[in-house]
């Protein structure tokens, strides 16, 4: 089996189908840390994103797992992703998003990991930008089993807000906060009010050069070395 080789499964939550992957270390040692992935709104649940942190995390015996978020990958009867499913996921989103469900979905896909393999659940953390961030930051605010976050590179700017604004007034865990100096998509203000919303006193808001893009080079360099020293592998 190959690093990026993946099991997978479609978990039935209500009346949705969950399509789930993860990624377990070749030779495990004990209880395995665990991170979650929320993919990027033009992305799915093995998209590079989600790779690149595979790639990172793995080799550390660090577990990794994502779902195909609304709209995304395996949630639609023909499969496509880039633009269309970004702007179905806006146009999703402007209407609420469907945040409840994104939060019982995950919670379901962390149930039935910790029900599979040997998952340590004093050791789970969240990794999730842009539209991870939008889903995942409701995701941390709701399941204690997370215990630190990498979020970002999302705002107040865009509408709807309240529910994150509230849902970071809960977030007390440690958290790493990244935005792009040149996003068009989200502005500078919008960004810091969301980071400054977040009640953890053990948060931190780095900035980075490009666009709004997929975390590369430094960027994807600190969010490993960010989730590897909260797990402590």
């Amino acid at each position: 089996m190959s690093l990026l080789d993946h099991h997978d499964t479609i978990l039935t939550v209500t009346d949705r189908r969950v399509p789930l992957a993860w990624w377990i270390p070749a030779h495990p040692t004990g209880p395995l840390p665990l991170v979650l992935v929320g993919h990027g709104g033009s992305g799915h649940k093995t998209s590079a994103l989600v790779l690149d942190i595979v790639k990172r995390l793995l080799p550390a015996g660090i577990a990794v797992a994502a779902i195909d978020g609304p709209v995304h990958g395996q949630r639609r009867e023909v499969f496509v992703d880039g633009p269309v499913v970004r702007d179905e996921f806006r146009e999703l989103w402007s209407q609420g998003g469907n945040v409840n469900a994104m939060v019982e979905d995950w919670q379901a896909a962390l149930n039935h990991l910790c029900l599979i393999a040997d998952i340590d659940q004093r050791r789970v953390a969240w990794y999730g930008i842009s539209m991870g961030t939008a889903y995942g930051l409701p995701v941390v605010a709701a399941d204690p089993r997370i215990q630190s976050a990498v979020l970002g590179m999302w705002g107040t700017c865009r509408a709807p807000k309240d529910r994150l604004i509230a849902d970071a007034h809960r977030i007390t865990v440690p958290v790493l906060f990244q935005v792009k100096r040149d996003d068009a998509i989200f502005t500078a203000a919008g960004q810091r009010d969301l980071f400054d919303h977040i009640a953890s006193s053990s948060k931190e808001f780095v900035e980075y050069d490009g666009g709004h893009v997929d975390p590369a080079g430094e960027q994807l360099d600190d969010i490993a070395r960010f989730l590897q020293v909260q797990l402590r592998a």
